[in-house]
């Protein structure tokens, strides 16, 4: 598995926010830019009120780039995404906890394939959901806005998302734990300075912090930033 996962302060550009009718293009933007890991929400129509992106597009998008795959999978029922999503060779695959009554044995499939495995948590869930499976988890995704909302104006990051953030970091660590922290649902730079330094290890840059129309000065902008909050 790539050494990216043990860098600090990854930021993982959201698939659903670039232009999907040039995603190759923008794609290649993410590469020559120095990005190594593309976020790819799946979502069913149900779990959330959204359905951006097909199963198909992300299978001929992997035959094109080597960017890894951190998958976020929103769905009601799980087993058919998962397993499409093993059969085209993602890197890590997280899941919400939300509608997955077996937790742990969905943590244990994902695993048994060699991919990495996490949960997701909606905002409001309590961080109670992850706590007996936290050695499990190879990343918890901590959600900072509804689900699915993500093209609605207005909709704002949840007041208590830096409580949420700063009790999980405690409960990793507390247990010396290697489960990584992601942030998703309109990060933006001042999220990443706030957070990049130790509790969050991972961010998904969208819409937010990336301009789709000039990406490779935003992401410019961002490895910049990065490099100036862990110090490099």
């Amino acid at each position: 598995m790539s050494s990216i996962w043990n860098e600090k302060c990854i930021l993982s550009p959201s698939l659903i926010c670039l232009d999907l009718c040039n995603l190759e293009l923008q794609v290649r933007i993410l590469e020559e830019n120095g990005v190594s890991m593309l976020h790819v929400d799946i979502i069913d129509g149900h779990f959330s009120p959204s359905m951006p992106l097909g199963l198909d597009t992300v299978r001929q998008l992997r035959q094109k780039t080597n960017l890894l795959f951190d998958c976020h999978l929103m769905a009601t029922e799980q087993d058919y995404f998962v397993d499409e999503l093993l059969d085209i060779g993602v890197e890590q695959i997280v899941f919400h906890g939300e509608t997955q009554p077996h937790i742990d044995g969905m943590l244990n499939r994902i695993h048994s394939r060699g991919v990495k495995a996490g949960v997701a948590l909606k905002p409001s869930t309590p961080l109670s959901e992850v706590e007996y499976v936290l050695e499990k988890c190879d990343t918890v995704l901590l959600m900072l806005i509804n689900p699915g909302y993500a093209f609605v104006k207005g909709e704002k990051q949840v007041t208590y998302g830096k409580r949420k953030i700063e009790d999980l970091r405690q409960m990793i660590d507390r247990r010396g734990l290697p489960a990584k922290i992601e942030v998703d649902g309109r990060i933006s730079p001042d999220n990443i300075r706030e957070y990049g330094a130790g509790a969050v290890d991972i961010f998904v840059t969208g819409s937010t912090c990336i301009d789709r129309k000039n990406m490779a000065e935003s992401l410019r902008a961002l490895s910049k930033l990065r490099e100036t909050v862990i110090g490099g």
